[in-house]
């Protein structure tokens, strides 16, 4: 397990679309700290251990349970190496805009729009 974190941000939508989109993640991440369970959240948050060099999860087949219902805005944020590997494996899981990425020494932060 390795000490590099890869932190996810989950905002609009309901519970069901942030499940929809950690089960996406884990096949890349593992299991996150805590699967999103509030349903009275506006914003939930998942954290997950990231390997040293992830690699994105090829999509598997869509199911009825993989459908938005609403938009969700996604922030991820960790290495370089572990925002492109969640940035690829959301981008092939759900249809999804690049809204911008900010870089620093260190870390990388991206964020996604997912659509229904």
């Amino acid at each position: 397990m390795s000490d590099t974190q890869l932190t996810v941000t989950l905002d609009g939508g309901g519970v069901d679309d942030a499940r929809a989109i950690v089960r996406a993640l884990e096949g890349v991440f593992g299991a996150p700290d805590g699967p999103p369970a509030d349903e009275g959240a506006t914003v939930r948050t998942a954290t997950f251990d990231s390997p040293e060099t992830p690699q994105a999860a090829q999509a598997p087949p869509r199911t009825a349970g993989d459908t938005l219902s609403a938009p969700v805005t996604v922030t991820v944020q960790g290495t370089p190496q572990a925002v492109e590997a969640a940035s690829e494996t959301l981008s092939r899981a759900f249809t999804a805009r690049d809204d911008g990425a900010a870089s620093g020494d260190q870390e990388r932060e991206r964020q996604l729009l997912l659509v229904p």
